[in-house]
């Protein structure tokens, strides 16, 4: 059975969107479908997991449909998703739940068997509980 966390690498300037509440899916060109948690690394200059998400649901279409679903909460331009998705067929979108950042971004190694961040994503191995306690976190409702 695969696991139903993932790690995404982010930008911060998209970190900070997220945080925010401008910006409520990130958008990939291929992810898992099942998932349900997404542990966030802000990539360089920042370096580190900076947060979880619960993941309300994962949107699978054509880049079209998607940025119609999901452009009041994109946390970019239109010019950017379709210039991102500039020649593929399918878009997914992660629309996240609840986003619990950390009061301390920890380093990538504090997950097992994981060195380094992920170009696309990882799967995470470890148990919900196991990470948050890692993080310092309060347990999700699951």
């Amino acid at each position: 059975m695969k696991s139903k966390t993932i790690l995404l690498s982010i930008h911060p300037c998209f970190v900070e969107k997220i945080f925010s509440g401008e910006k409520l899916f990130e958008y990939r060109k291929k992810i898992p479908t099942d998932i349900d948690y997404v542990i966030i690394y802000a990539t360089v200059p920042i370096k580190n997991i900076v947060a979880i998400v619960e993941v309300d649901s994962v949107l699978e279409g054509s880049p079209r449909e998607i940025w119609e679903k999901t452009k009041n909460k994109s946390g970019i331009t239109e010019d950017f998703f379709m210039s991102y998705f500039n020649q593929k067929n399918n878009a997914y979108a992660i629309r996240f739940k609840e986003v619990r950042k950390l009061a301390e971004p920890k380093a990538i190694n504090i997950l097992e068997n994981i060195e380094c961040p992920p170009q696309s994503f990882s799967y995470v191995t470890e148990s919900l509980i196991k990470i948050e306690e890692k993080f310092g976190l309060q347990q999700m409702a699951v």
